[in-house]
């Protein structure tokens, strides 16, 4: 397995971060990604561990979905991990991939999120370490963008 990481700090309280993120991730996939995602279908599970979700994309994109499983769900210390099951990355050179999210408080009103991609590329895939985060950078912009202005 190969594997990225990254850290960013944004202005959103823990708690306020890990609803969206975690705890109500199917609506915020589509408003937080309106031009992206257009439905978000609970196939199984109640939201946290071993829960599957299919994140239905726009027409004209890529990939057409992306089915998930949360590999990781602790509340008490702030962890989630999804790995892609079919669609999405797994259709452009892909053969595994799961990104995985640890939240840490800094003060009251900021959070640090710990981000960590472990992947595997298809022989013919040439990928350029890094980029997995690219996708994970927007998502994490367009949220707290979100969650700035006071929409929850």
């Amino acid at each position: 397995m190969k594997e990225d990481t990254a850290q960013v700090k944004v202005p959103i309280p823990i708690q306020d971060l890990w609803k969206a993120m975690a705890v109500d991730i199917g609506k915020t996939a589509t408003t937080v990604l309106p031009d992206i995602v257009s439905e978000v279908e609970l196939l199984e599970g109640d939201g946290r561990l071993g829960t599957i979700l299919i994140f239905k994309f726009h027409p004209g994109l890529k990939s057409t979905h992306q089915k998930e499983r949360i590999v990781e769900f602790d509340e008490s210390r702030y962890q989630i991990a999804l790995e892609i099951l079919e669609g999405g990355h797994l259709d452009h050179g892909f053969s595994s991939y799961t990104t995985g999210f640890k939240l840490t408080a800094v003060g009251e009103a900021e959070t640090l999120i710990d981000i960590n991609v472990l992947y595997e590329t298809k022989p013919e895939h040439i990928h350029v370490p890094g980029d997995t985060i690219k996708g994970t950078f927007l998502y994490i912009k367009c949220l707290e963008n979100h969650l700035s202005n006071g929409i929850a």
